[in-house]
């Protein structure tokens, strides 16, 4: 299956209908596939452009992922919202600054490898990126031969699974992130448990390293990587919570960027850093993962709502 084929080429050899559980592509904005999954449990949309889920609401629930209003959907272009994957490297790339910020996993097409009807109340959809397939630019910023998986179960609760396989010959290092946007009723009634007296790296002070006391609150620009996380976390909306547990990550990345930096961002939409908030499993500064020739790095992250 190539990363061009259409939608219809797609539904031929993905799509199903259970009764209870549907799966189905359709050709979304500026012509990118997107894949449409319900189930009993949850509905769900997962762009073919950075394999970036776009939305998942559970049965009875309002979305728990956030999608600006403002998002511009665009070929080659990054979306503002849902979580796109970072990869293979987060933040600016170590010695070339002219490379796209977090990698090239978001904007490029993946390949849908599977889909399946796990239950009535679980779908699961594999896809995958082949670094040697993709155009010359981009190996050129990658040139190891490195294929990234990304298996996606949908239900009442969504699991994510970003595996790094590494296929040269000599070791590679890899920084990545599940750059979740979360939605929040209101952002300044919002808070995160979970990353109390862990150490992290400020972005707004120049990366300087301070410690967390209490829950994490965003009163301003919070841009911040909390080191030796491995802890499950949960972000309390007041009116919900979410639960994170996650495997294969020491580091989480916590983003809003305040008013001041949002009204400069253009694609936030309206007030939208008052709806959102980013909690990301990541590989990140100490973080970054070796991984030896041959050998493979598993990232995976479940997010519940708890009763």
């Amino acid at each position: 299956m190539t990363n061009t084929a259409s939608a219809e080429q797609l539904n031929k050899d993905f799509a199903f209908n259970t009764g209870n559980n549907s799966l189905s592509i359709i050709s979304g904005p500026a012509g990118i596939s997107q894949i449409e999954i319900q189930n009993r449990q949850a509905t769900a949309r997962i762009s073919l452009q950075g394999a970036h889920i776009l939305s998942w609401k559970p049965k009875n629930q309002t979305d728990v992922i956030w999608l600006s209003q403002e998002a511009n959907f665009a070929a080659g272009k990054s979306v503002r919202g849902g979580i796109p994957i970072c990869w293979p490297w987060f933040g600016a790339h170590q010695t070339n600054q002219a490379y796209p910020a977090h990698g090239f996993a978001r904007t490029v097409l993946w390949q849908l490898t599977k889909t399946s009807a796990v239950s009535d109340d679980e779908t699961e959809i594999s896809l995958k990126l082949v670094t040697s397939q993709l155009d010359a630019s981009y190996q050129a910023m990658w040139p190891q031969a490195t294929t990234a998986e990304y298996i996606i179960s949908i239900g009442k609760k969504l699991g994510l699974r970003l595996i790094t396989h590494n296929h040269s010959d000599q070791a590679i290092s890899i920084g990545q992130a599940l750059h979740s946007y979360f939605n929040v009723d209101d952002i300044s009634n919002t808070a995160v448990l979970g990353l109390e007296n862990k150490d992290y790296l400020d972005k707004t002070l120049d990366f300087k390293r301070n410690t967390q006391h209490g829950p994490v609150l965003i009163e301003a620009e919070v841009d911040r990587i909390y080191l030796q996380t491995t802890e499950a976390l949960v972000i309390d909306n007041k009116k919900r919570k979410l639960s994170i547990t996650k495997q294969g990550s020491a580091t989480t990345v916590v983003w809003n960027p305040g008013k001041e930096v949002a009204e400069k961002m253009g694609d936030l939409g309206d007030n939208g850093y008052q709806k959102m908030l980013c909690v990301e499993s990541a590989n990140a500064a100490e973080d970054c993962r070796q991984i030896a020739a041959a050998e493979s790095h598993e990232l995976s992250v479940l997010y519940e709502l708890e009763n």
